[in-house]
């Protein structure tokens, strides 16, 4: 059985469990690692291109990822225990925009929203009336996005390579080099990118407690205006704030 088969079967035996609430990280990780994928992608291009065979998961990444500055879509997300149960499923919508701006908002029983303006990474738990801010470059720091800083980082820490199909979209794996840097170790063992059309379909990122976390992309908006107040966020009335946010 092909790889991109034994990834079918485990998408596919997955039952829905009541959903629990999982906590916020999972979800900051998810919106900081889409951040990562999307805003790495122009710099990803030429890395890709360097490979001696070009396959059609490689060719629609560069596609995509030329010139490429908004990303907006609807997404839907699951996070899958070791045990094959759903234990969280959202919705929502996410905004991107170059060179590090995002805005994530999950509905459902327990809305919440994540903003990065530039300067501060803003997560507001609408239900428990509470936001957490922290500095951007520090919540960065952790994560991939430091690769923008510095693209040949990319053949050091991560393999790309192609991973079959799955429901007629073209998988393409990246996986950290053993050894390759703490910043790609931090966040996940992998992430899966499917491709169909030249457009982003699914991630499925598994980090290294055994948690899945699948998204599914739909209505795809490339490179279309986005309002800069989706970039920005004022912390209602009467919730509490944990964290400064320093001023400009």
């Amino acid at each position: 059985m092909t790889q991109a088969g034994v990834y079918q079967r485990t998408i596919s035996r997955n039952q829905p469990s009541p959903p629990g609430r999982v906590g916020m990280g999972a979800r900051l990780r998810a919106a900081r690692t889409v951040l990562f994928v999307c805003m790495l992608l122009p710099g990803l291009a030429p890395g890709l291109a360097m490979a001696q065979v070009e396959t059609p998961g490689r060719q629609q990444l560069e596609r995509l990822a030329q010139d490429l500055e908004t990303f907006e879509a609807r997404f839907e997300q699951q996070v899958i225990g070791t045990d094959g149960a759903i234990a969280d499923a959202s919705e929502g919508r996410l905004w991107l925009a170059q060179p590090h701006f995002f805005r994530w908002e999950y509905g459902g029983d327990f809305p919440e929203v994540v903003v990065a303006d530039g300067r501060h990474i803003w997560i507001h738990d609408v239900e428990l009336e509470q936001v957490t801010v922290k500095p951007q470059s520090t919540a960065a720091a952790d994560s991939p996005l430091t690769l923008l800083t510095d693209i040949d980082r990319l053949d050091r820490e991560f393999e790309v390579r192609e991973a079959g199909e799955i429901d007629g979209a073209s998988l393409l794996e990246l996986r950290p080099v053993s050894g390759g840097g703490d910043v790609a170790d931090a966040e996940f063992e992998r992430i899966l990118l499917g491709l169909r059309d030249d457009t982003l379909e699914l991630m499925a990122m598994e980090d290294a407690f055994g948690l899945r976390t699948e998204i599914r992309f739909h209505d795809v908006r490339r490179n279309q205006p986005i309002d800069p107040a989706q970039f920005t966020f004022d912390p209602p009335p009467d919730v509490d704030v944990i964290g400064t946010a320093t001023p400009p």
